[in-house]
C-alpha cells in the first residue's frame, strides 16, 4: 500500500508539473521527505501530511482515503491480519474482559485508550491511531455492515475509563448502540465467577463463505486462530459465555443503571431468572424476525 501510494503521488505531482522540491514546499517538507514517499521507502506519511498532498495535489481525497492502508502496514502481522478479516466478516462475536470493543467506542474514550500503554512518540501519532480507529467504525453503518455480538465483562462498565464525563459518553452510546437491529449487547456479571476465557479478549469472525476464524488479545499481544478445531473450541467458549451473560435487554438496563451511578450488585438477578427473560426475549426475536426484521445466520443458532 506504501507503494500504490507513492504511485499516486509521483502521477499526480507530474500530471501538476511539480518538481519533488515544489511540492515539498507547497507541503512543508524537504524534498528528500517526497523522494521517500514516492519509492515507499524511509517512515510512513504521516495523515497531516497525507491531508497536505491531497489538498496541494488536488486528489479529492483520494490520498487521505489510502492512508489508513499505507499506516496499517506499521503494525504487526498478526493485528494486521486480523484487521483485513474483521473487514470482510458478516458476523463478528466479541468478547471484552477489559475495555469497550474499539467499533463501539467513542472518540473520547478511543483517545484515553490508546494513550496508556503505547509506544507513541508525540500527539500526533496518537491522533492517527484515533483516526484510523473511528474510521473502521464506518462499516456499521454501510450497506455490507456485520452483524455484530458483544458480551461485555462487567468491569468494563464500571472502569471509568477517561474520567467519569467521558465514561458517561460512552455508556450512553452503547444503549444507543444496543437499540440497532443488527448490534447486540450483553453483560456478563461478576457473580458468574471465573470463566475459561479470563484474562484476554476474545473475537469470533464469520466469512462471507461461512469459514470462521478467532483471534484472542491481551494487554501486549494477539494472536489470529485459523486452524477450524481450534476455532471451534474458540466459538464454543464463546457460547458458553453468551449463555451466562444477562439478556440484552436486561444487560441495556445495567449499562443504563451504571450510567445513572445507581446499580447494586444486589439487582443482579438469579440465574433461573435470567433463564425466563431470554426465553422471552427469543421469542420476541423470532417474531421480528417473520416480520423481515434483522438478519440470521443460516446454520447457527441464536444466542441468548
Amino acid at each position: 500500500m506504501a507503494a500504490l501510494f507513492g504511485t499516486r503521488v509521483r502521477k499526480l505531482r507530474t500530471a501538476a508539473g511539480l518538481t519533488q522540491a515544489e511540492l515539498g514546499a507547497m507541503t512543508h517538507v524537504v524534498s528528500t521527505r517526497i523522494t521517500q514517499i514516492e519509492r515507499a521507502s524511509g517512515a510512513k506519511p504521516t495523515l497531516e501530511l497525507a491531508r497536505a498532498l491531497d489538498v496541494a495535489l488536488v486528489a479529492d481525497n483520494l490520498l487521505v482515503e489510502l492512508w489508513p492502508y499505507v499506516y496499517r502496514e506499521a503494525f504487526p502481522d498478526w493485528s494486521r491480519r486480523f484487521m483485513e478479516y474483521s473487514e470482510r466478516a458478516v458476523t463478528i462475536r466479541e468478547y471484552a474482559a477489559h475495555v469497550v470493543p474499539g467499533l463501539l467506542q467513542t472518540e473520547d474514550y478511543a483517545r484515553a485508550v490508546l494513550r496508556v500503554g503505547r509506544t507513541l512518540g508525540n500527539r500526533e501519532q496518537l491522533e492517527e491511531r484515533v483516526t484510523l480507529r473511528m474510521g473502521r467504525q464506518g462499516r456499521l453503518t454501510s450497506p455490507d455492515r456485520p452483524e455484530l455480538w458483544v458480551v461485555l465483562d462487567e468491569a468494563v462498565l464500571r472502569r471509568p475509563v477517561g474520567g467519569h464525563a467521558v465514561m458517561r459518553a460512552q455508556l450512553a452510546r452503547l444503549v444507543t448502540t444496543a437499540a440497532e437491529a443488527y448490534i447486540t449487547v450483553q453483560v456478563l456479571p461478576f457473580d458468574q465467577g471465573e470463566h475459561e476465557v479470563m484474562g484476554g479478549s476474545l473475537t469470533v469472525l464469520t466469512m462471507p463463505d461461512g469459514s470462521e476464524g478467532a483471534y484472542t488479545e491481551g494487554a501486549h499481544y494477539g494472536q489470529l486462530i485459523e486452524d477450524p478445531d481450534e476455532v471451534r473450541r474458540f466459538a464454543l467458549a464463546y457460547d458458553r459465555i453468551r449463555a451466562a451473560a444477562l439478556p440484552p435487554l436486561m444487560s441495556v438496563d445495567m449499562i443504563r443503571s451504571v450510567m445513572e451511578g445507581n446499580h447494586r450488585g444486589a439487582k443482579v438477578p438469579s440465574r433461573s431468572e435470567r433463564r425466563r427473560l431470554a426465553q422471552e426475549q427469543l421469542q420476541q426475536s423470532g417474531r421480528r424476525q417473520l416480520r423481515g426484521g434483522g438478519r440470521r445466520i443460516p446454520g447457527r443458532r441464536p444466542g441468548p
